[in-house]
């Protein structure tokens, strides 16, 4: 059963999300109205996942996003829940290590298999459509200096999660296992300080490591 906490400022929708989502068999351990409510919840009740609004009164859910991720302990994996497709809200939100977004008409279904999928370590969106938020709204830098703490074959896994290639696609591309990879990004992940894919792929256009196609 996993634990999850909603974050949304309208009553109506944050009590039938709690409801759908104890009709799935979901352990709803939290609901709360704002951003900073959302932050006290969170260090306390310590869930799974957390559906976040983004545009509250008060503290908006990408500050608390960055404060939660911040906070000690292991975070916890945050979608983000929004009226709009292409936002410039959804990118700064991946950058900060959300594990994905969702609009706010995602089917049921849909809602219940994205929150199990976050909560076993994936991320929500496919990595095309990660890659093309980031395209939107990305200015690409030089590269920046703590990809130095790479070695060459990180430094290239995590050019290929750039790419928007999967797991098993880089694992072709490089002649080796899957697992391997896992574990160079693991590795990365671990040395950058990212706790998202979508972080990663986030990275690579903010550090100059892959260019904007556009």
């Amino acid at each position: 059963m996993v634990d999850v906490m909603v974050v949304d400022d309208q009553v109506l929708i944050r009590a039938g999300l709690a409801s759908l989502l104890r009709a799935a068999g979901l352990n709803v351990v939290g609901e709360a109205a704002d951003g900073e409510q959302a932050i006290r919840m969170a260090a306390e009740l310590r869930p799974e996942v957390i559906l976040m609004d983004i545009r509250m009164p008060g503290m908006d859910g990408i500050t608390a996003l960055e404060h939660i991720v911040a906070a000690e302990g292991p975070p916890p994996k945050v979608l983000i829940l929004t009226t709009f497709n292409l936002d410039e809200y959804i990118y700064n939100a991946l950058r900060l290590g959300a594990s994905g977004f969702l609009l706010k008409d995602t089917p049921p279904e849909r809602i219940i298999s994205a929150i199990h999928a976050v909560a076993a370590g994936d991320v929500l969106l496919a990595p095309n459509v990660t890659r093309r938020l980031i395209e939107a709204f990305i200015v690409p830098a030089a590269p920046a200096a703590p990809l130095h703490a790479l070695t060459a074959r990180e430094t290239e896994v995590l050019r290929l999660v750039g790419h928007a290639l999967s797991n098993k696609e880089i694992a072709e591309r490089l002649s080796v296992s899957e697992g391997t990879i896992k574990t160079h990004l693991n590795r990365v992940m671990a040395k950058l300080g990212l706790t998202s894919r979508a972080q990663a792929v986030a990275l690579t256009y903010d550090s100059g490591l892959v260019r904007p196609t556009r």
